[in-house]
């Protein structure tokens, strides 16, 4: 491993330094690439209704949730798990209230993103917010955490407004002459659409955080007298 990427870590009572399984990095790269399969089974999907928008909306929360209440174990320190941990049961919760392949609709779609949305996005911003604010001038790796934070839940934030402004029964029918067949549009395709390209924007946010360089936190830095 270069000099220039240490390993975090903690330290505990005894002054040992304690390695930690995993970082911040793994937690975004994990979210990215859920968020980038999310993106790509909507995108190539000639289906967008309410029972595959939920389906891969379903799985993408569970497995994203997953990632999140782990890596708050694993990555991060006690004093700052609260906000992965919210977001994980938020996101869980969501995943299973859509998990239910008999009990999928097209209201049950838009009600239950949007609540998601709202909350999980305003709980990420707010976290992010507090996180940066908190962070010392020279602690360069929080304020870029909490900047992160800040992005993704303004994101998410935002496929929920998105959401709110589409009319569920919507349809409109159209032709393409070239195509010499008509097509309806309908607010469950925008809908899913709309979720589609939300996932395919934080994947590519998320992806690019994860693979940034970044520098310790003052957390991980060791003492200087602290021993081997």
């Amino acid at each position: 491993m270069s000099d220039d990427a240490p390993v975090p870590s903690r330290t505990t009572g005894a002054g040992a330094r304690v390695t930690r399984a995993l970082d911040l990095r793994h937690v975004q790269l994990g979210r990215a690439v859920l968020a980038a399969l999310a993106a790509i089974m909507v995108t190539f999907s000639p289906d967008h209704s309410a029972a595959v928008g939920l389906a891969v909306f379903s799985g993408w929360a569970i497995a994203t949730a997953l990632v999140l209440l782990i890596g708050a174990w694993l990555a991060f320190p006690r004093e700052r798990r609260a906000g992965a941990v919210l977001l994980g049961v938020l996101t869980l919760v969501a995943g299973m209230a859509t998990g239910i392949p008999g009990l999928r609709s097209t209201a049950l779609f838009f009600v239950v993103v949007i609540v998601w949305a709202l909350a999980a996005g305003l709980a990420e911003l707010v976290a992010g917010m507090r996180l940066r604010r908190r962070a010392g001038a020279d602690d360069v790796a929080r304020r870029d955490e909490g900047r992160d934070g800040i992005l993704i839940g303004a994101l998410t934030l935002a496929l929920g407004v998105g959401l709110l402004l589409v009319n569920p029964a919507y349809s409109l029918e159209y032709v393409i002459a070239e195509a010499g067949r008509s097509f309806t549009l309908t607010g469950i395709t925008i809908g899913v659409g709309l979720f589609g390209g939300y996932a395919a924007v934080i994947a590519v946010f998320l992806g690019i955080a994860g693979f940034s360089p970044r520098r310790p936190t003052a957390a991980d830095a060791v003492p200087s007298g602290e021993s081997a």
